[in-house]
């Protein structure tokens, strides 16, 4: 063959690619998924299940059983790492302190656990095979084995100087500090996210799964998993905080991460405050609604209902219980008691780095001295300083800071004998910490902003000691233990801890106040606060934050599985489409096949979003819809009506030139059947002495909310807040409808809230009671149609649909064959079919057009699918 031949048929392969991932994916959350092997022991054994040309039934008797997974995502795995440097042999250990090893206590038992992220070491390529076998064989993990420069720019520079310090409300400004967004960067991202996202498709079993992803370094992997296993069920926790929106939507790849979020099935928050402003960030950037039910938050995405969970993580009581009976512990307690004798001791625990306030304690503290003499000589703050997770300018000049304010409080307030700041800043094994929580007087976690803290939790654990501690302390067991806490406000356990003493931590005099109350409580204070806390922490340990996650993750999957689903999108547009099982796309061939059977049909048309794009500051009709509505009015077989919340004089002036086509201006209140009638108006609703209560409401709330007006019709007013802020407009909105009902309570209307509007209009008029009175008059007067069609975008639209659907089964109404209530956009609604958009609508009409035009039956049938297709050509 011909090295021409060849490239010919590489070409045309690529096109049949092009055109596998241009076409629209559909798929069945009903229908049963194929298995995939219960383990997978090499990370080149990468599952690629085939959803829909699959057969279930054999793969399904082939797979062994299996247990069901829980696949844990993080950065990195839960083990230590060594390399003997004789044999060059690799070791690894599970570090039992972590958070993603102590949750597994919140899941079944029946329920295997399966980890995937990166080891803290590089491991070279010709030793990964090895390695990988062996992690899973042993730990059930599953390394991602990133390349060493991919994990620079993935975790060192995109996620640590980008997207950590923007998610803790720092806004880059410097130009000559690198700064600023590094498109490459966030390239090296989504290489990494792929990476995460291909080796947990290698640890899923079966459709039963639950993927489990941790934190803003994997932001996109939920995208990436919803592409090849549709029905995967997936959460996400962030760890961190979620800034607010006017901080988030600096970031220029703000939407792409925020969709890829809304792939998950659970998003979890740390505190409400970071639920909150993910949902103004969805509402203000893509336009979302969100509300609760049954105390579950729920945002609509696309048919698909993305819950969200807000739980502070908990600690492994039981774990902590048992290192505080080590030996080692005790004697490290007992060495603490003897160093501080006679000194109320306060511990600060914190990692290195800019955001934990390290620098505004010590100043505290100072203040502190400063203004009490008598604590001079009495107060000792400890302070240990976890080694930095990433480094950076910042960092050394955080640690240079924080070293020089304790050598100056050490100088003026120390003595040979005495030093209020004692620095430990190197790393310390987990049982000292044990020791110092057990041993301090008070707690302090001072960060200006963090998300997972669990600080506090450990040493409230921690104070509550054993018996031999308690020994330690001078106290029997009689006793009742004793703890105090300081804490930032803007820390993400601040809520759950309501007897501590919540600062400011950007106020030096707030934390130096409450450095003086810690010290000046009463031990009934301290009793009583200790109780309080250790109750909290007991009950809502880390089994428990995993326990609730999973069983609301499993409640909002089982609320999915009833839907049909497409997929739909790009790269990281990607997005699934969840919709009523009998809801599919419309097609012109299908329409126009009924088309030209029918003998009889009614058409109603919406206007605003079904013929003229909402975007459009031109709202006439073209001249090409003109012409199509006269074409299919003309036809003596068609009843075509446009059916819209418009007034009557607007719609009057746009359709002049249409003599046969009716009009239902103000959701029906005004009714004409053509140009030569005259206009109905619907008798219920002709009483307006309610407009004298509605307006001046509406005016408040016109001059209040910025980008408001009021739209006066001849039978309702509406109030727009299109224009406004999005969050302030919605909030006016659901004010404004509880004050008009309220108000207009024993008045003959009704207000409801639409899409950015508020409308006050009669009872009896709507949309599908128009719809109605049309259908049951063609039927009085013998003109029983035998298609329906209905094309609306808006909420008022799903009245129209809801009513032709249910003129097919009413006993009064003849059957009526073919019905197509169709909504513009893929969406949840009442209808059975969908059109991409206004231009989708237009060629629709224009493709039966050419059914019409012929000017009697016999040559109805000789007009072709060719035909039509040439017309919308």
């Amino acid at each position: 063959m011909s090295g021409l031949a060849v490239a010919g048929i590489m070409v045309l392969n690529s096109y049949q690619n092009l055109l596998d991932i241009c076409r629209e994916d559909v798929f069945d959350l009903q229908q049963p998924l194929r298995s995939l092997p219960c383990a997978v022991t090499s990370p080149s054994a990468r599952s690629n299940p085939d959803w829909e040309g699959s057969n279930a039934s054999s793969s399904v008797g082939s797979a062994p059983p299996c247990l069901k997974r829980k696949i844990v995502v993080a950065n990195f795995l839960p083990l230590n790492c060594t390399k003997d440097k004789a044999t060059r042999e690799w070791s690894f250990a599970v570090d039992d302190n972590q958070l993603l090893v102590q949750l597994k206590d919140g899941f079944p038992t029946d329920n295997e656990v399966v980890y995937v992220g990166s080891l803290n070491v590089q491991i070279d390529p010709s030793e990964q095979d090895q390695v990988s076998q062996k992690l899973f064989k042993e730990y059930r993990c599953i390394p991602t084995f990133l390349a060493a420069d991919l994990q620079q720019e993935f975790y060192h520079n995109f996620c640590k100087q980008h997207l950590w310090p923007l998610f803790h409300y720092m806004l880059p400004v410097c130009h000559d500090k690198g700064e600023l967004f590094d498109r490459s960067l966030f390239q090296a991202y989504v290489r990494a996210n792929k990476i995460f996202a291909d080796k947990v498709m290698e640890a899923v079993s079966s459709d039963n799964d639950c993927v489990w992803i941790h934190d803003y370094h994997l932001m996109l992997v939920p995208t990436f998993l919803r592409k090849k296993l549709h029905r995967i069920k997936v959460g996400f926790f962030l760890h961190s905080p979620f800034p607010s929106s006017e901080i988030y939507r600096t970031l220029p790849v703000r939407d792409e991460i925020l969709k890829s979020l809304l792939n998950a099935d659970l998003i979890g928050f740390q505190t409400f405050d970071y639920a909150r402003h993910f949902l103004s960030c969805c509402s203000r950037l893509l336009g979302l609604n969100y509300e609760s039910k049954r105390g579950h938050i729920g945002i609509e995405y696309f048919g698909r209902t993305v819950s969200l969970k807000i739980l502070a993580a908990g600690v492994h009581v039981g774990r902590l219980e048992s290192l505080l009976k080590l030996p080692t512990t005790i004697s490290k307690v007992q060495e603490i008691k003897n160093i501080y004798r006679g000194k109320l001791v306060i511990l600060g625990v914190d990692d290195m780095d800019i955001f934990k306030g390290i620098s505004l304690k010590l100043l505290g503290l100072e203040l502190l001295l400063e203004r009490t003499p008598k604590l001079r000589g009495k107060v000792v703050l400890v302070q240990i300083i976890n080694p930095a997770r990433s480094t950076g300018r910042d960092v050394e000049e955080a640690k240079n800071e924080a070293v020089s304010v304790a050598q100056r409080i050490n100088d003026k307030y120390g003595s040979a004998n005495y030093k209020p700041v004692v620095l430990i800043d190197y790393l310390i094994p987990f049982y000292e910490k044990i020791a110092f929580y057990a041993a301090s007087d008070c707690c302090i976690v001072n960060a200006v902003r963090d998300g997972m803290n669990l600080i506090p939790y450990e040493y409230t654990v921690c104070r509550q000691g054993n018996e031999e501690i308690d020994k330690l302390r001078g106290a029997d067991k009689s006793s009742l233990h004793t703890s105090t806490l300081i804490v930032s406000e803007f820390v993400g356990c601040s809520p759950s801890l309501s007897g501590a003493f919540r600062v400011n931590p950007w106020s030096v005099e707030d934390v130096a106040d409450a450095l003086y109350g810690a010290t000046d409580l009463t031990q009934y204070e301290k009793i009583q606060r200790h109780e309080k806390h250790y109750r909290y922490v007991k009950s809502h340990d880390v089994a428990y934050w995993a326990r609730s996650f999973d069983q609301d993750l499993e409640r909002t999957c089982k609320e999915q599985y009833s839907r049909r689903c497409w997929t739909t999108g790009f790269g990281l547009n990607f997005r699934v489409i969840a919709l009523s099982p009998g809801f599919r796309r419309l097609s012109l061939e299908h329409f126009a096949s009924s088309y030209k059977k029918a003998n009889k049909r009614v058409i109603f048309l919406d206007y605003d979003g079904t013929l003229v794009p909402q975007s459009s500051l031109n709202k006439a009709p073209s001249a090409e819809l003109i012409s199509i509505l006269n074409s299919l009015c003309n036809d003596t077989m068609n009843t075509v009506f446009i059916v819209s919340g418009r007034g009557r004089n607007s719609l009057s002036e746009w359709f002049d030139s249409c003599e046969n086509l009716g009009i239902a201006a103000e959701h029906g209140y005004f009714i004409r059947w053509n140009k030569a009638d005259e206009w109905e108006i619907n008798s219920s609703g002709q009483c307006s002495e309610w407009k004298l209560i509605a307006e001046p409401i509406m005016h408040v709330y016109t001059e209040t909310t910025d980008g408001s007006f009021i739209e006066r019709k001849e039978s309702a007013l509406v109030w727009n807040y299109h224009n406004t802020d999005q969050d302030f407009g919605s909030c006016q909105a659901k004010e404004l409808v509880g004050h008009l009902e309220r108000v207009l309570a024993n008045e003959p209307v009704v207000v409801k809230r639409g899409h950015q509007i508020v409308e006050v209009k009669p009872q009896g008029v709507s949309k599908g009671i128009v719809v109605d009175k049309i259908i049951q008059t063609l039927v009085n007067n013998g003109e029983v149609p035998d298609l329906l069609m209905c094309v609306g975008n808006d909420r008022s639209d799903e009245d129209m649909f809801e009513s032709i659907n249910l003129a097919t089964s009413l006993s009064e109404h003849p059957a009526i064959p073919e019905v197509f209530a169709c909504s513009v956009g893929p969406k949840a609604s009442k209808a059975n079919y969908y059109v991409d958009g206004c231009s989708e609508v237009i060629r629709l009409l224009k493709g039966v057009t050419v059914v019409s035009s012929q000017k009697n039956t016999a040559s109805h049938s000789l007009v072709s699918s060719k035909d039509i297709l040439e017309v919308v050509s």
